[in-house]
């Protein structure tokens, strides 16, 4: 229930942001690509000042990220340095990313992550970037349809509220 509730909550900050449908949809999916090529802790870094640039939402430049959070990382992390790695050659075994992963998880530290090798990190961001080059557009489109979709039927549903009216106040 916790999780439809958060979606809702989300979807509500989409919809009635006050800007063009195309300003958001920009916006979420700057962060979506921060949120799939930007390592964890580091995302609102990128995204909240490309949205600067790129004249988008900042909201959704934020919020954007969360694809990536505490809990999804342990299995978007993985997949996406083992992916990573196999289209740079590497023969890294799932497991060893895994236990890597848990590592870094559980020291919290600068030497756990230095200690994962440059072939790791190389993987995590070919992947990352491969995820971003599908999920950046999907974000964008699947975000612009429904900003317009909401506002459409807003509309829809106050023009026939005054209809609705008028048709009262004419049999009165």
């Amino acid at each position: 229930m916790r999780i439809k509730r958060r979606l809702l909550k989300l979807y509500s900050k989409m919809v009635h942001e006050k800007a063009s449908p195309e300003y958001i949809a920009r916006g979420w999916a700057i962060g979506m690509f921060c949120g799939c090529a930007i390592p964890f802790g580091f995302q609102l870094f990128f995204s909240i000042p490309a949205a600067f640039l790129l004249r988008s939402s900042k909201v959704g430049a934020a919020l954007g990220t969360l694809l990536t959070n505490q809990v999804t990382i342990f299995f978007i992390y993985p997949i996406q340095c083992l992916v990573g790695d196999r289209l740079i050659g590497g023969d890294i075994s799932y497991a060893n990313i895994r236990k890597a992963m848990k590592n870094i998880a559980r020291e919290q530290s600068f030497q756990a992550l230095a200690e994962i090798g440059r072939e790791l990190i190389a993987a995590f961001f070919v992947g990352g970037l491969l995820l971003a080059l599908i999920c950046t557009p999907l974000t964008y489109f699947l975000v612009l349809g429904t900003v317009r979709k909401y506002r459409a039927g807003r509309t829809h549903r106050a023009l026939l509220s005054s209809l609705n009216r008028e048709e009262e106040s004419n049999h009165s």
